[in-house]
């Protein structure tokens, strides 16, 4: 282990180094009482570990920054907002900041691993870092190599430095949004991250890259879920935060290949991780068996409420409505190993619409499929980024815009081009709410994800949506009486009223696109206002 040298990365001091640590090792490690502030981890009696992750809670989006030079100058997408530029001298700055900081640790984990199951496309990642919890999470997330891959694991593709106990104090001279950052150098292949202690920097900031490398060799880069029934058929549910991603997928009549990030080459679809990250605001056992079973020892909990005497409140959210659990993904009963499966038949988009408008499930044809992965359409839900405290309309290319590294219509391209390939169809489901005023079911979602699933959907009369321009199932096996929006409200022009204003957002966002004459031929797919 000691003769790992981190000299070359700027790392120089008396520590010791954990290369790769057992579960046990950290859990041994967590609960030493000689922690402090945000490295104490508590233990809880479902035998999982909880921590807190200070003033940061979610991703802080706004201070991601790549540097901009001869490699990313061309390829990445510059639309400054979601990629910003920084300079070479910053990123330098920062490192130098985190190095420093992680110099002087009496400690330090290193934890090799791999991002994505194919070994022609996979990356090996090194994570270095000074909290326990933080190597924790990156085992638990990321693909586990074998000892054997250890021992031929060689010079890692890409490093990540965490440097959550550091800050940048010259960050408005060089431009930057606050003294936090999370930093990329395509070319040096590092990220550094410095003044925030949410893991979900580390996991998204990696699939950010694996959104740059991939598409750019012809693959289908996804912010989605998937599983396989027992015949081979493949589903994946693409989805932002708190759609559903990661509960539907963990059907218990399916398996699991994995829950947030996924590949489609030729051989089929791959998942990116070795691990779920799944929300836990008012988890229950009835409703989430899989997911709360997974909560056991080797889990990671964040921000949940759990008292001295270990006991969790699921629905407890004085920390953050975005409370989660970090797990292995053979935490999960059912899974396939290693995590791919075939060609998926089955797309489906998970929306969480907070006007209660959309229907909980819409049948798509392929111009509707391209023009709404383009828009993907849903409410950002609180406490997913900093500052989200309530459920805000948003349109999210892709359902991930904020992890997009190249163009949105790349994305659009290449899982369109999957979808001719292997006769795939696509489907919008809505997770979110309606004229109730309440959120749909969730006994009602599966019921409607077996319905697409079984191709029973596909037998059913349906009844065209106006404005919206979608088409729906008018009857469905075990779903209520919610099919179409408007008989949930008491007073259909009120549904009538929110849909135009719905509509004209979904227009108006997708002149952004109308560059192209393919993009202009969807516009009659979209919703309409006559």
């Amino acid at each position: 282990m000691a003769n790992l040298d981190l000299s070359k990365y700027g790392i120089v001091g008396d520590f010791e180094i954990v290369h790769n640590p057992s579960y046990e090792t950290l859990f041994q490690d967590e609960m030493n009482p000689a922690n402090e502030g945000f490295e104490k981890a508590k233990l809880t009696k479902s035998g999982a570990t909880a921590v807190y992750t200070g003033k940061f809670t979610g991703r802080s989006p706004k201070d991601k920054y790549f540097v901009k030079d001869d490699v990313t100058k061309d390829t990445l997408w510059w639309d400054g907002t979601i990629n910003r530029p920084c300079s070479k001298e910053a990123f330098n700055y920062c490192k130098g900041r985190v190095t420093t900081q992680l110099s002087k640790a009496k400690k330090l984990y290193v934890v090799d691993t791999f991002c994505g199951t194919n070994e022609d496309t996979r990356l090996k990642v090194r994570f270095i870092m000074e909290v326990a919890w933080q190597a924790h999470f990156v085992t638990n997330m990321f693909i586990r190599p074998s000892h054997y891959e250890l021992a031929h694991y060689g010079e890692p593709d890409f490093v990540c430095l965490n440097g959550s106990k550091t800050t940048n104090d010259k960050w408005q001279e060089h431009g930057l949004n606050s003294e936090n950052f999370t930093l990329f150098d395509l070319t040096e292949k590092m990220q550094v991250i410095g003044g925030t202690w949410y893991g979900g920097e580390m996991k998204k900031g990696i699939f950010a890259l694996m959104n740059y490398y991939l598409p750019l060799r012809g693959i289908a880069s996804m912010h989605c879920s998937a599983n396989v029934g027992k015949d081979g058929d493949v589903a994946i549910f693409f989805g932002l935060s708190g759609t559903g991603k990661t509960t539907l997928s963990a059907d218990p009549k399916r398996f699991l290949i994995g829950d947030d990030e996924h590949g489609w080459d030729d051989n089929g679809v791959f998942n990116y991780e070795g691990g779920c990250y799944a929300k836990t605001v008012n988890l229950s056992e009835e409703n989430e068996p899989d997911i709360w079973r997974a909560i056991r020892r080797d889990a990671l909990l964040e921000n949940v409420a759990v008292d001295d005497e270990g006991n969790i409140d699921f629905s407890d959210i004085s920390t953050t409505e975005n409370t989660r659990v970090s797990y292995p993904i053979y935490h999960i009963s059912k899974i396939v190993l290693p995590s791919r499966a075939g060609h998926a038949k089955k797309i489906i988009y998970l929306s969480a619409d907070a006007f209660g408008v959309l229907p909980p499930v819409s049948i798509l044809d392929n111009n509707q499929a391209q023009y709404h992965f383009l828009c993907g359409f849903t409410s950002k839900l609180a406490g997913t980024e900093r500052g989200i405290t309530e459920p805000v309309p948003s349109f999210s290319p892709a359902f991930g815009e904020a992890f997009l590294t190249v163009h949105p219509t790349i994305y659009a391209q290449r899982l369109a081009e999957k979808m001719e390939q292997h006769n795939a169809k696509a489907y919008l489901v809505n997770t979110g709410w309606n004229g109730t005023g309440k959120r749909i079911s969730l006994k009602d979602t599966r019921a409607i994800i077996d319905a697409i699933i079984d191709g029973s959907i596909e037998e059913a009369e349906t009844i065209h949506i106006p404005i919206m321009n979608l088409t729906v199932p008018a009857k469905l096996n075990n779903v209520s009486d919610i099919l179409d929006p408007r008989s949930t409200y008491a007073d259909k022009s009120e549904w009538e009223a929110k849909a135009k204003k719905l509509a004209a957002m979904y227009i108006e966002n997708f002149k952004q696109y109308t560059d192209t004459d393919a993009a202009k031929a969807l516009i009659p797919s979209g919703p309409q206002l006559d």
